[in-house]
């Protein structure tokens, strides 16, 4: 059932970076008829929304786009930041849903930061502490493998909390493309193929993450029965 389930969603992981560079690259060659650059659209939606303590910047890198909401800016990547392709407006729109995110308290988004720190922990120790609970047969080995799986498990729940994030953050930004009228409604369906396509990538990581959950769990009944 695990290796199954693996395989449906490295399937579905493989298929996602398809999707998401193939219409990205498509969209990216649609300029939108109004001529607004990536962070022309930022900056207005940041002031219509009444932020102004955000700014924007660009930074190096493909689709390296992100919102920073512990120094509250937002970064727009090369290939979004002077583009008035249809994908630059789709994906600075998204990451300046973020920041609105940020700005009104988003309970998922709160979450998601508050689980970080956690995270990033069980990400560099989980998988070390599950393997050397494995070469020890005392309870001392079992429970290391029980914490390694409890972190990997905080690890894995952070996946799924970021779904509705991202979700939450694709909506927005194409409300507000439409209602603000950046792009017209045949320009607003290439942005939303773009942001669909990027959720996608977000479902493939939680599945892999789901996946690697179980293989662990897995693991962990081997340990007991070792003892």
């Amino acid at each position: 059932m695990y290796f199954e389930f693996f395989i449906i969603a490295m399937a579905l992981t493989l298929y996602a970076q398809y999707w998401v560079n193939s219409t990205y690259k498509k969209f990216s060659k649609v300029p939108n008829r109004k001529g607004y650059t990536g962070a022309d659209v930022a900056r207005e939606l940041l002031n219509r929304a009444g932020i102004y303590d955000v700014s924007v910047e660009m930074v190096g890198g493909h689709l390296t786009d992100h919102y920073d909401p512990s120094s509250k800016v937002l970064r727009l990547s090369q290939s979004v930041y002077g583009s008035t392709s249809v994908a630059a407006l789709g994906v600075a729109a998204h990451e300046t849903g973020h920041a609105i995110q940020d700005d009104t308290g988003y309970a998922f988004l709160r979450l998601r930061s508050w689980m970080v720190p956690i995270t990033n922990l069980g990400s560099k120790l989980s998988i070390p502490l599950i393997f050397l609970g494995m070469l020890f047969t005392s309870n001392t080995g079992y429970m290391m493998m029980q914490l390694g799986v409890l972190l990997f498990g905080v690890a894995m729940l952070f996946t799924i909390v970021t779904l509705p994030v991202e979700f939450d953050a694709s909506n927005r930004a194409v409300q507000m493309l439409g209602d603000y009228n950046f792009l017209d409604d045949d320009e607003l369906g290439g942005a939303k193929k773009v942001l669909k396509a990027a959720a996608l990538t977000y479902v493939a990581a939680a599945a892999v993450a789901i996946a690697n959950f179980l293989r662990l769990l897995a693991l962990l009944g081997l340990g007991r029965n070792r003892d």
